[in-house]
């Protein structure tokens, strides 16, 4: 299928962070674009602001007739597993014969006719193909990006190369497990940030999750490189895993690794060490160990395509980050509040431990709201564990997202492990009050779901407090 000779093309879960970029793409080509999702949110606001049109309404009666009235021939209904197969409308298109594909098999059609760079891992991505995409933006390379996450630099999900350039485009994917969605791609470079289970729903154990991220390194092109973290190295260095050359990384083991690392509350410096090279006094201000780790890759792949020391010194300076990972909401002397993604064990463990490297005289408070039914089973024990890092926890209900209800999973069940000192659980509702009373030094909300709707009253408190 050639894409690009669509009439008309319509998304089933549009307002998902990696349909959106895709959705943004065909609009960009001229193909008018339609879509479906549960509830409304500011991406899908932004989504018809540039001229999409989206319903809220799982109903066959909300499809516009623009899209109906083409021959199925000519049209296209791009799904995403977020939204179940039971929906109304996935029954529609199934039976009236349109043509139906994942996500990740038109991202695998798009970029397939470009030199790819593919950022797989259960944590990292977002950054690092972010951080990527802008060193290679920066440096005046012709490059387009589908991340998962909207860019700071950009303010968008998307970056679009230069079609009149008689510079091949590099494009840069962030390659999602979920679903086996990162089988479908076709990479020149591949780098692995993590391999630490997750989406056992879908994988069933920890083996044939790791079964899934060495089927994904096959697909590497053997004339390419494989850039890998060196813990998950570990993991697949006795596997079969392909000819692909391998290159390992990490702060402090691998064949790259950061020296002189400072922890700052804004910014982290640190200097870039491989086998034969090193780029000294590096600045990059997004904070955090695991994303001077996350650098270590990008920069690797800048020299794998030529960038120059100065270019990489330049773009690790000017990246601003993605947003709702590592990012500042409020910085001042009575209260800081950081926002994060982090929705798994590992990466609240980064994301927290780098938080007290910051602040270490002062009493850190982590709102967290578990993502998923299954994901808090599987990992309770780890939830706890990382949590126990902060001062205080304040748990909210688990986010179901696609899931039904689990006996006896709730949000609960992670509390008695946790041995910090505070500990309750809280109605949404009931976050800002409790705030109020007790005011936070340095307050952090994580997690996937929609925990991302209580930033602006909390930064709108914050303010107030401030006036």
């Amino acid at each position: 299928m050639n894409v690009k000779n669509l009439h008309s093309v319509y998304f089933l879960g549009i307002g998902g962070i990696g349909m959106s970029a895709i959705a943004r793409w065909f609009a960009h080509i001229g193909v008018p674009v339609f879509g479906y999702d549960k509830t409304p949110s500011p991406l899908t606001e932004t989504l018809e602001s540039e001229g999409m049109h989206v319903s809220y309404r799982d109903d066959p009666d909300q499809i516009p007739a623009a899209f109906l009235q083409t021959d199925t021939k000519k049209t296209l209904v791009i799904w995403t597993p977020a939204v179940p197969q039971s929906s109304a409308l996935f029954r529609f298109f199934t039976d009236q014969g349109y043509t139906l594909m994942k996500r990740s098999a038109v991202l695998g059609l798009i970029t397939k006719s470009m030199e790819t760079v593919a950022v797989a891992g259960t944590h990292g991505k977002t950054t690092t193909s972010s951080m990527i995409a802008h060193l290679l933006k920066n440096a005046g390379h012709n490059t387009a990006a589908f991340l998962g996450g909207l860019t700071q630099n950009y303010q968008s999900n998307l970056i679009l190369h230069d079609e009149g350039s008689k510079e091949a485009p590099v494009v840069v994917v962030e390659a999602d497990e979920f679903d086996r969605s990162f089988l479908q791609l076709h990479p020149n470079v591949s780098i692995v940030t993590s391999i630490d289970p997750d989406h056992l729903d879908i994988y069933g154990d920890p083996d044939h999750f790791l079964e899934g991220f060495l089927a994904f390194i096959r697909l590497t092109n053997p004339t390419g490189q494989l850039f890998i973290q060196h813990r998950a190295y570990e993991k697949i260095k006795d596997r079969e895993y392909g000819t692909v050359p391998v290159r390992t990384y990490g702060l402090d083991t691998g064949s790259i690794r950061a020296e002189n690392i400072q922890a700052g509350t804004i910014t982290f410096s640190f200097d870039y060490c491989s086998e034969t090279e090193r780029i000294d006094d590096l600045n990059l201000h997004v904070p955090g160990f695991h994303n001077i780790e996350n650098a270590l890759a990008a920069i690797a792949a800048a020299r794998y395509f030529g960038l120059s020391e100065n270019a990489i010194k330049e773009g690790i300076a000017s990246y601003r980050g993605v947003k709702r990972r590592f990012e500042f909401i409020h910085s001042g002397e009575t209260i800081t509040y950081i926002d994060d993604y982090a929705h798994h064990p590992e990466e609240i463990r980064s994301f927290l431990h780098s938080v007290k490297a910051m602040y270490p005289a002062k009493r850190l408070t982590a709102v967290f709201q578990p993502h998923l039914f299954t994901r808090t089973r599987d990992f309770a024990a780890g939830f706890s564990e990382s949590l126990s890092l902060a001062d205080e926890v304040l748990l909210l209900d688990i986010y179901p997202a696609r899931e039904m209800p689990l006996p006896g999973v709730t949000a609960a069940m992670l509390l008695p492990a946790i041995s910090s000192p505070v500990k309750r659980i809280l109605e949404k509702e009931a976050l800002l009050p409790y705030l109020k009373q007790r005011p936070p030094e340095v307050l952090v909300t994580i997690g996937a779901g929609d925990i991302d709707r209580l930033v602006e009253p909390i930064a709108k408190w914050i303010a107030d407090e401030r006036t």
